[in-house]
């Protein structure tokens, strides 16, 4: 049997149509549905599956991901209960892969990503925050740039390290905008400010912290089936006072994906990526040789379960 890594997405995957397949397909799928509404208090279907503007709120995102991932690992846990080495995921992925492993019941999962929502924009409100990406540029100089940013009294801060060539930088709008000549001037290729209205994984987020510590002090469960690998740091966990610490380090320290899975490639033979669309795929081919399989769909699942099960 390969030696796996579980992972999960985060923001960005989301679109109209994620999950119905699984939904179309599996009672299991549909027993999930029905538990996650009594969860939520709201109906998933409608943010699911019709054109609707709350999948772009962070509140309803970071929930409506977190269900189709971990949907999708549970109906791939009934056929196949593999034991990864690790799981991690892309900033509420790793909330994800906590849940998945065991650190939440699927119904507190839900709750806790939908607190995480609600208290990431509530930290931003009134303050015209976003999120840019940046091309091209090595992360030192990315760096720098933030660094004389803030200097010169600008909220511009590294955010997300997804691969060689490609971060994202966090802060206030306007004083994003006035750096991307600054980035450009530093060697990017391109910059691209994102329509957010939230800043993630920077101290724009530090209203958020403490109240999410104690919703997770109340919520979580230790310790976790495997070890998770952190963002904030890159290193494995399992135990729950950790898992707690780095998920609230998470809200305002930045994403070190590529950093995270570096850390384990060489420990493991394949990815598994759980959830809409196949962004951490992308991502992986960038950054390891490993190969990444996605399971967004009903035949992804099917064909993963036929190939997994096979080997001796």
């Amino acid at each position: 049997m390969k030696r796996v890594a579980f992972i999960f997405p985060g923001q960005g995957s989301q679109q109209i149509g994620m999950g119905k397949s699984f939904i179309d397909r599996y009672d299991a799928a549909r027993e999930l549905l029905e538990e996650a509404n009594d969860a939520l208090g709201y109906d998933l279907r409608e943010l699911l599956f019709y054109e609707n503007d709350r999948l772009s709120q962070t509140r309803y995102t970071q929930s409506a991901i977190l269900f189709v991932s971990l949907m999708a690992h549970k109906l791939f846990e009934n056929e196949l209960p593999i034991k990864p080495l690790y799981a991690l995921g892309h900033s509420l992925g790793e909330l994800s892969a906590v849940g998945a492993m065991g650190g939440l019941t699927f119904a507190d999962a839900l709750k806790t990503a939908d607190r995480r929502g609600e208290l990431m924009q509530k930290a931003c409100e009134g303050k015209n925050a976003s999120m840019m990406v940046v091309l091209g540029i090595a992360d030192r100089a990315a760096e720098e740039v933030c660094a004389e940013a803030r200097e010169n009294g600008r909220e511009v801060y590294p955010a997300n390290y997804n691969s060689d060539g490609q971060i994202v930088i966090a802060g206030i709008k306007d004083d994003l905008a006035l750096s991307e000549e600054m980035f450009k001037k530093a060697g990017a290729k391109r910059t691209l400010l994102l329509d957010m209205s939230v800043a993630s994984h920077c101290p724009l987020q530090a209203q958020a912290a403490e109240p999410f510590r104690e919703w997770l002090e109340a919520h979580l469960n230790g310790p976790l089936i495997a070890p998770v690998v952190s963002n904030a740091e890159a290193k494995p966990y399992r135990a729950k006072e950790d898992a707690i610490a780095q998920l609230q380090n998470q809200l305002v320290k930045p994403v070190l994906y590529k950093q995270c899975i570096r850390a384990i490639e060489g420990e493991v033979d394949l990815f598994i990526e759980f959830g809409n669309s196949q962004v951490l795929k992308g991502l992986n081919k960038k950054i390891t040789a490993k190969p990444t399989i996605s399971v967004s769909n009903a035949e992804d699942l099917e064909g993963l379960i036929a190939e997994l099960g096979g080997e001796e």
